[in-house]
């Protein structure tokens, strides 16, 4: 009898530490205010959930849920007079919650759109919301440290978020707020950061490209690669609002751009079409990578394509 209990105890015991698959989600550019705003207050009768309603059951199923946020979310600050400014209400921070985002970075060309301040409000914002945020700090440190996300079966998932676009002059310094900068001059600050990532599968986000361009261009590629070539097994890219390909490149993946995932660019049909980049990870490996497309229709809601 007592054999056949540990022998029971040994099979339960190899099953329960067996890693399992589980799915992450990455997504582009999410932006909540102007027209996206408009159409939930007037169409969706100011229910924040409506832009998403249509996946929202296969976003939540995911272990762990990326984007982009490219509209500060905020009450604080001033338009700082760029040509197109985005700040959304901190009501939208339901659709973000609602739908199970793990991560998102603000790292991006409107990160500044209303002062430092509400950059700064926003990531507390999102901190209160239980988000975990991603390419910004109030230090130096802060901004380009890697979230650390533990899944279900204790994978952990490490991600840090830069922008090459915007001004380099809204870096975070030793202390004082901002984001996380990267160009082609300064990989070496890159490198030392996935270099101090502790986890078993390292993410570099990475808004970069030229706006509408469906392929990648010099720059992106000397990046994207050389984030891969420091140790990084994925890099997500967003800023086209297009969609651009997605490649394996020696040990890792890149997805170039991801495209829109919610924004108003409703002027063509490739404006309105995002990806989801499906990827499974087991263990320590990724273990498949797919781009799965959507579409918003015409009230700024995702739908798979």
């Amino acid at each position: 009898m007592k054999t056949l209990l540990a022998a029971t105890l040994l099979i339960f015991s190899l099953t329960s530490y067996s890693p399992q698959e589980e799915k992450l989600f990455f997504v582009g550019d999410i932006m909540l205010a102007r027209g996206v705003e408009k159409t939930v207050m007037e169409e969706g009768e100011g229910d924040w959930r409506f832009p998403v309603v249509h996946i929202i059951k296969d976003l939540k199923e995911a272990d762990l849920l990326f984007g982009n946020l490219e509209s500060v979310i905020s009450d604080k600050g001033y338009d700082m007079g760029g040509l197109y400014s985005f700040r959304a209400s901190p009501e939208a921070t339901r659709l973000l919650t609602e739908a199970n985002f793990s991560v998102l970075s603000v790292a991006n060309n409107h990160s500044f759109d209303y002062t430092v301040n509400a950059l700064v409000d926003c990531m507390n914002r999102l901190k209160n919301s239980g988000i975990n945020y991603i390419g910004g700090g109030e230090t130096r440190e802060e901004a380009h440290s890697p979230t650390v996300i533990t899944l279900p079966s204790k994978t952990t998932v490490g991600i840090l978020g830069y922008t090459a676009v915007g001004s380099s002059g809204w870096q975070a310094q030793p202390y004082t707020p901002g984001i996380a900068w990267m160009d082609t001059n300064s990989l070496d600050v890159m490198k030392k950061d996935i270099e101090k990532v502790d986890a078993d599968i390292t993410v570099v986000s990475m808004h970069f490209g030229e706006e509408y361009e469906e392929s990648p261009n010099k720059e992106q590629r000397i990046i994207g690669e050389s984030a891969i070539e420091f140790g990084a097994d994925l890099v997500v890219g967003h800023h086209p609002h297009v969609l651009q390909p997605l490649e394996e490149y020696k040990d890792g993946w890149i997805a170039w751009s991801l495209g829109n995932f919610i924004f108003d660019q409703d002027f063509s049909e490739e404006t309105m079409t995002g990806g989801v980049l499906d990827v499974r990870v087991k263990g320590e490996e990724i273990t498949s990578v797919e781009l799965k497309k959507t579409r918003q229709n015409s009230l700024c809601q995702v739908e798979w394509k």
